[in-house]
C-alpha cells in the first residue's frame, strides 16, 4: 500500500513537472525521494509520510506553482483524491511546508520525517548533480553564471533572498556551501562531506579557468 501511494505521488509530480528545464523537473523530484526513504529507514522515520511529502514537496513550490504555495492545493488535492487520512495528510504537509531554504529564515523541521525530506532536498542541491542544477536553473531564469564584479550577497532574510537574482557562481556562497552545516540527520551530514567537496574542487578549477590561469 505505502510504495503503491507513493508510486502514484511520483506519477503525480511527474506530470506536473514535466515541461521543466530549471532543475526541479521529474527525475528531482525522484532522486529526493529516493534519498529520503533512505534516510527514514535510518532514522525510523515513518515511510508513508516521508515518501509521500518526498515525491510531492515541488507540487506548490513557490519557484513552480506561486498561486498554489500557501494553500498547497495540489499536494491536498493528490492525498483527498488518494484517501489520506486528515491526521496523516496534515503530517505530510507538514513535512511540505518546512522544506525549502528561506535564507535566514529557513527552518529546522519540526518531525523526524521532515527532516529527512529536507536534507534529501538539500543533498540534490550539492554536489555534481546540484552543480549541473544550479547552472540549469540559472540559464533558464537568464542569469550570467559569473561576474567577478557581483559579491555574494551574505546573510538574507526570506524576503531578500526570494527577491535577490543572483549569478549562480553568487549562489553557490549564498546558499550552496551553507547547506553542508545545516543537514539534520548523521547520514545525510556524511553524505553532504563528498558533495561539498567536490563543489569547492569545481569553484577552484572554474575560477582558474576564468582567469585562463589552465
Amino acid at each position: 500500500m505505502e510504495s503503491t501511494l507513493i508510486g502514484e505521488a511520483l506519477k503525480y509530480a511527474k506530470a506536473l513537472f514535466e515541461n521543466d528545464s530549471s532543475g526541479h523537473d521529474y527525475f528531482h523530484t525522484l532522486r529526493v525521494c529516493k534519498t529520503a526513504l533512505t534516510l527514514a529507514e535510518t532514522e525510523h522515520a515513518d515511510p508513508l509520510v516521508t515518501g509521500l511529502a518526498a515525491a510531492l514537496h515541488d507540487a506548490d513550490d513557490r519557484k513552480l506553482s506561486p498561486e498554489t504555495t500557501k494553500t498547497k492545493a495540489n499536494a491536498r488535492a493528490f492525498l483527498r483524491e488518494n484517501g489520506v487520512a486528515p491526521q496523516t495528510e496534515e503530517r505530510i504537509l507538514t513535512a511540505i511546508g518546512e522544506v525549502s531554504y528561506r535564507g535566514t529564515d529557513s527552518v529546522t523541521p519540526s518531525t523526524i520525517e521532515g527532516k529527512c525530506v529536507q536534507d534529501a532536498d538539500r543533498l540534490d542541491a550539492i554536489g555534481a548533480v546540484g552543480i549541473a542544477r544550479a547552472f540549469a536553473y540559472g540559464g533558464a531564469h537568464g542569469r550570467p553564471m559569473h561576474d567577478p564584479g557581483t559579491a555574494p550577497e551574505e546573510n538574507m532574510d526570506a524576503a531578500r533572498y526570494y527577491a535577490h537574482e543572483a549569478t549562480t557562481v553568487n549562489h553557490f556562497y549564498e546558499k550552496l556551501l551553507k547547506l553542508k552545516a545545516m543537514m539534520n540527520t548523521d547520514a545525510a551530514r556524511r553524505m553532504a562531506e563528498e558533495r561539498d567537496r567536490y563543489m569547492r574542487a569545481f569553484l577552484e578549477e572554474f575560477y582558474a579557468e576564468w582567469e585562463g590561469e589552465r
